[in-house]
């Protein structure tokens, strides 16, 4: 079985990861100091990786208050869904929306438009 989780926490594990992306690139520079040019290169890349964690960030931030707010059935604590089907956000619990879908297998395949019942 595939680990799922929430499309939210998937997207703010992106953003983290690519402020460390951000960091390595910039301290790679750092070996390249001998070399302006190449430095300023790698120093410019890491910025961008940067800036756009921050931008990843704000979007996220900004669906985040548009999602639905549901009470996990499982933990009892509320959680945000984004599409038809997600995952709660603290116990990992299959959380839907859509009627037709309730007892059946989570699968993220749900929420893409393609999907035919």
């Amino acid at each position: 079985m595939a680990k799922y989780s929430s499309k939210i926490n998937k997207i703010r594990t992106f953003a983290l990861a690519l402020v460390f992306v951000g960091f390595i690139v910039m301290y790679i520079g750092v070996y390249f100091r001998t070399s302006p040019i190449i430095m300023t290169i790698f120093m410019i890349l890491g910025l961008i990786f940067i800036i756009s964690s921050t931008i990843v960030y704000f979007w996220i931030g900004m669906l985040s208050t548009k999602a639905i707010q549901v009470k996990c059935p499982n933990c009892g604590k509320p959680t945000k869904m984004l599409g038809k089907v997600d995952m709660c956000m603290h116990c990992r619990e299959p959380l839907t929306l859509d009627r037709d879908l309730v007892g059946k297998e989570f699968d993220e395949k749900y929420n893409k438009k393609s999907y035919k019942k």
